[in-house]
């Protein structure tokens, strides 16, 4: 499974992209709205940053616009990937950017439906929100069960799931065992990752063992 980290925070994707566990970006207007900086520059330094896909949005909700949005962000740097909404403009814009040869993430899908469609318009990725749907009580885990089963059935499809929303580790774990190609995380959630009391306490344990030998590596 590939990690994305689901921030624009420049500060935090240069920390986790040293851990060589970072596989690419995904961002939004709001993620972007909270560096206080110009969204064009904070998305052409990140991609600066990471080799992999950066997930830039676009603004605008009719087609025409959208493209040009695209457009625009793709020509910052050759690891641009555009997020348009899973809209019929969204969809069309995915088509037009896909045949142009642009990466397209179509975001907010809450339905396998929704995730059938973007993949005949060419989508690179389908973000489903699986935390948004655990928040109304709906089992988020089904929709990726359910897309990932889709998508096996068409081996022409290319799209990846990238699971989106995501809230914690037990979010990672189940979507890589239902097999999602990605999982986009907060910088939290990646941490999180790293965590577990006995691998703290088994550190501890050796430490203490190590300082009463009174030895030195260096």
């Amino acid at each position: 499974m590939k990690f994305f980290v689901d921030t624009a925070d420049v500060a935090e994707i240069k920390d986790l992209a040293a851990t060589g566990l970072v596989d690419g970006i995904t961002t939004n207007p709001s993620l972007v709205a909270k560096t206080g900086r110009s969204f064009l520059e904070v998305v052409e330094e990140i991609c600066g940053i990471v080799s992999g896909p950066v997930s830039a949005e676009v603004t605008a909700i009719d087609h025409e616009t959208m493209l040009a949005e695209g457009r625009k962000l793709a020509a910052l740097a050759d690891n641009v990937c555009v997020k348009v909404p899973l809209t019929p403009d969204g969809l069309k814009t995915c088509k037009a950017l896909s045949d142009d040869g642009v990466q397209v993430n179509v975001t907010l899908c809450f339905s396998a439906a929704q995730a059938l469609l973007a993949a005949k318009a060419g989508a690179t990725f389908i973000s489903p929100f699986v935390g948004r749907l655990d928040d109304i009580g709906t089992d988020g885990m089904d929709l990726i069960a359910d897309i990932v089963q889709i998508y096996a059935n068409y081996p022409e499809y290319d799209t990846e799931v990238l699971v989106a929303s995501v809230r914690g580790p037990n979010h990672v774990v189940q979507a890589a065992k239902l097999g999602a190609d990605v999982a986009t995380l907060p910088p939290a959630v990646l941490r999180a990752l790293f965590k577990h009391p006995l691998t703290d306490r088994g550190l501890d344990a050796f430490l203490a063992d190590w300082a009463k030998t009174g030895q030195s590596i260096l």
